[in-house]
């Protein structure tokens, strides 16, 4: 079991995430803005080897409007050692990385002109793991989308929409359960019809779902994985209190996390916690899956 955290380290001073205003643009901001945040990603995969953390969420502002239709920089080439030794690094020591693109990722859109920038934005993301070299157990994680009033219909669109994406986008792409619109079981129905893995997040589950116990989601989640996507991946995070349902906590609830290892006890998957306080808390869970033996 691998255990990560999202995008930003606070004990490092850098960000890989940082952006400029699109009237910026300019060839002098990508050169220094890029070559910035891939800097600063080989200082946190660095800080996260040192800390025995071999799971981390790479930030999708690593390049800046690398979707958009003003960006005319050749990112890819001008930055092409750079990501070939990030990806070199990952793959020697073993880590796993994984992307989550925002929300407005909408696959199943109503509007052709979101799903087309749905697309580009996808391209992009898999660009990025390509350019580092690494297989196909480094994912890029999106929702389901809209419901836009039929979930079915929704649904269906996803499963076409999908069919038709670049093969370089197929292999990585996976879907996780949300608070709000689409939950496991529905989650399940898009795996049933793409192939596509599915992310269990116990927050989300625990606000959404039809009934079903931790320990038998996970399992239903974890069929959905083939050998060559790697371990089932898992995002946990505990409720923040007095937050609406579904908002993160500042820092790991240690009992909680300890709980649901237990609940989880003989299944295997890694697991990307979604904690305001980042390193610190994935530190902590090491620290309690260490003594449960399964670290």
């Amino acid at each position: 079991m691998k255990i990560g955290y999202a995008c930003i380290n606070l004990s490092l001073d850098c960000r890989s995430s940082r952006t400029f205003r699109l009237k910026s643009y300019s060839a002098e901001y990508m050169e220094r803005t890029v070559g910035g945040n891939l800097s600063c990603l080989l200082e946190q995969l660095r800080f996260n080897l040192e800390h025995d953390i071999y799971y981390f969420r790479i930030s999708s502002d690593l390049v800046p409007f690398a979707s958009h239709p003003v960006c005319d920089y050749p990112w890819q080439k001008r930055f092409k050692g750079e990501f070939a030794a990030i990806g070199g690094f990952i793959a020697e020591h073993a880590m796993r990385v994984t992307m989550h693109p925002d929300q407005f990722i909408l696959i199943n859109a109503l509007d052709e002109g979101i799903h087309a920038r749905s697309v580009a934005e996808l391209v992009y993301h898999a660009q990025v793991l390509d350019l580092m070299g690494l297989d196909a157990s480094h994912k890029i994680q999106i929702h389901v989308g809209g419901v836009y009033g039929d979930r079915e219909a929704s649904i269906s669109r996803f499963v076409s929409r999908y069919r038709k994406l670049p093969a370089k986008v197929r292999k990585r792409l996976v879907v996780e359960n949300d608070e709000r619109s689409y939950c496991l079981a529905d989650c399940l129905e898009v795996s049933a019809g793409t192939g596509v893995p599915v992310v269990f997040d116990n927050l989300h589950h625990s606000a959404n779902n039809r009934g079903e116990k931790v320990r038998e989601a996970l399992a239903a989640a974890g069929t959905t994985w083939e050998e060559r996507d790697g371990l089932p991946m898992v995002d946990y995070s505990s409720q923040k209190k007095g937050g609406k349902p579904g908002a993160h906590a500042y820092a790991l609830d240690t009992d909680d996390f300890r709980a649901f290892l237990e609940a989880a006890r003989g299944l295997d998957f890694d697991v990307m916690l979604e904690v305001k306080n980042k390193e610190h808390s994935a530190l902590a869970a090491l620290a309690v899956a260490a003594e449960m033996g399964l670290a």
